[in-house]
């Protein structure tokens, strides 16, 4: 069980200050070779399938990833829906590198736009058009975050989809086994941790989910839930859960419920 006891005020400012920096060390360190390529979206998220309704009926629709790593994500996606555009930004630059290396980066037509952004910070609008995306997918990115630039974030993304857009989330969830495993000395606040290599690691409930991207960000709620995968490891003698929390939130067709709340946070 991890402990209560915070990091001292000093630590947890300069782990949150230096998020993105101690995410770019990690893929200097790790390059490509660290996450398999996420061939498992489909089955979680239908809008990605082959002939699904959200590609179907639109000529040429545009996905962005949010926090894209070395395109784990991106190359299965786009080998699945040949008629896909995806933008792709992350805060590390040598991600970014990585997956302009990637062979099936250079195409043509272009299929991918990838460039660095942080999305606490960066303004999404000032590098690709608002209400341009069709879908954003937010899988494992925003606990990479401190709780408090998190509602930007969301604010962020929302303002370059379009109306009827949908977000796809997937992170960490509470008492996932990774959050029960962290030891004193790791705990920057409530559900929000630090790892060894100093990156960030928040851990959500579906109520966390609902105040983001519903009351904070005016969307509609699809889906919103927990998904609870058991893990036997009977060498390491571990039998507990995974836990993650997953959602779908859409933008609304008529948008100006939520312009206040965009222009509030920008100006």
């Amino acid at each position: 069980m991890n402990s209560s006891t915070l990091v001292p005020p000093f630590w947890q400012k300069k782990y949150k200050d230096e998020a993105g920096r101690n995410w770019d060390k990690f893929y200097h360190r790790n390059s490509t070779h660290f996450f398999k390529d996420r061939h498992w979206t489909d089955r979680e998220f239908e809008e990605l399938r082959p002939g699904h309704d959200t590609f179907s009926e639109l000529k040429n629709p545009v996905l962005l990833e949010i926090g894209c790593g070395v395109g784990n994500f991106i190359w299965p996606v786009l080998e699945r829906n040949p008629s896909l555009f995806i933008h792709a930004c992350d805060f590390s630059p040598r991600a970014i590198d990585h997956v302009k290396a990637n062979s099936n980066y250079s195409t043509d037509p272009p299929r991918c736009n990838a460039f660095v952004c942080d999305i606490t910070k960066d303004r999404l609008a000032d590098l690709i058009p608002p209400q341009s995306v069709d879908i954003v997918s937010a899988i494992f990115v925003l606990s990479a975050l401190p709780p408090e630039k998190q509602a930007f974030a969301v604010s962020n993304i929302v303002e370059i989809m379009k109306p009827g857009g949908r977000i796809l989330f997937r992170d960490y969830g509470v008492d996932d086994l990774a959050q029960l495993r962290f030891k004193d000395g790791h705990k920057l606040e409530d559900n929000l941790y630090v790892r060894q290599d100093g990156t960030l690691s928040y851990y959500f409930s579906t109520e966390r989910l609902r105040d983001l991207f519903v009351r904070h960000g005016g969307l509609v709620e699809l889906a919103n839930e927990y998904i609870v995968r058991r893990l036997v490891n009977v060498k390491k003698e571990i039998d507990s859960d995974r836990v993650f929390a997953q959602a779908k939130f859409q933008v609304p067709i008529d948008t100006s419920a939520i312009e206040s709340a965009l222009t509030s946070t920008f100006i």
